[in-house]
């Protein structure tokens, strides 16, 4: 991939897409193509072929999906599956058909069994049962992976995947009611603090335990995996170190300077006990994070100030 060859980064509004498309400027690469949802409907199948057909990218970041927490994974299963489905299975085939050098798919660490052995390994897909609330979701990522295999195999299509442990940074969603729980506990305690409430709820029991990756780490590896891994086997990405949900609402109350109580809901769902990712193989090929998980928070949260509470309040 040149910095002048025609690359297409699918979902760049999204906070994935948005840090392929700042790392992509930042790294020189001047060809780029976007497409906002009202541009280009990507559920659409003859609106992506005919995209395809006129723009011919050389390369693809599949960024563009339907995400959220476990509330909004539960609430819309329909639309979780569908759309995703439909986003996936369209860019994949065109960009087959119309001939693109690489693509890359993003999916997600939830494609794992709920009691998948830890730390996760790439092997451990596919070896028990899901976990429920978001189900539709992490079988529409797993088809991702396999409908870039199968392409890969019958077509000889480059088509890689990588799959991302739980994400945070700028352009994060903080609607309470969709957002995953990193970004929702800062909109919380920033809240609380703001109008001196005594308590803070948070969901489940505290004790489930989760990896958080920054988005510009992620973005840093998506183009590290353009331009060096060109194999089939999918590939996780984290940091290989986890945190209790516990730990990480008491990271964020000291982040934020919110001086109240925690109080933990246990008549709400956790999840999945643990996702920790196995990142033996990617560490193979040469990548690492960079930003810990105190510094990418903070980071986080003063783009928050900066940029979303406005956002929020309008």
């Amino acid at each position: 991939m040149n910095k002048d060859s025609k690359i297409y980064v699918a979902g760049h509004r999204g906070m994935v897409g948005s840090a392929i498309l700042r790392k992509l400027q930042k790294e020189g690469y001047s060809n780029i193509i976007t497409k906002t949802s009202q541009e280009l409907d990507l559920r659409i199948q003859k609106d992506v072929d005919d995209f395809f057909k006129l723009e011919k990218p050389e390369y693809v970041f599949l960024a563009a999906a339907k995400v959220g927490g476990i509330l909004a994974n539960n609430t819309y299963r329909a639309e979780f599956i569908y759309d995703n489905l439909m986003i996936q299975s369209n860019v994949i085939h065109s960009a087959y058909k119309y001939g693109v050098k690489k693509l890359l798919f993003l999916g997600s660490s939830c494609i794992y069994p709920k009691y998948a052995p830890q730390p996760m390994k790439e092997e451990y897909l596919l070896s028990g049962y899901l976990e429920p609330t978001n189900e539709p979701y992490a079988i529409a990522k797993i088809t991702g992976i396999k409908t870039c295999e199968a392409y890969r195999h019958q077509y000889g299509c480059n088509f890689i995947s990588a799959m991302p442990t739980n994400l945070y940074g700028p352009n994060d969603n903080y609607d309470l009611n969709n957002s995953h729980v990193l970004p929702a506990l800062i909109r919380k305690f920033h809240e609380a603090k703001i109008y001196s409430k005594k308590e803070v709820i948070v969901w489940g029991t505290g004790n489930p335990r989760r990896e958080f990756m920054h988005v510009d780490d992620l973005a840093d590896a998506c183009l590290f995996l353009m331009l060096n891994y060109n194999d089939s086997q999918f590939v996780n990405v984290g940091t290989g170190k986890d945190i209790s949900i516990r730990e990480l609402a008491e990271l964020i109350k000291t982040i934020v300077g919110y001086e109240g109580n925690i109080i933990f809901d246990t008549t709400k769902p956790d999840g999945t006990p643990r996702k920790l990712l196995d990142l033996n193989y990617m560490h193979s090929l040469g990548w690492h994070h960079k930003i810990e998980l105190e510094e990418g928070i903070k980071m986080t949260y003063q783009d928050f100030l900066e940029n979303q509470l406005s956002k929020i309040n309008t």
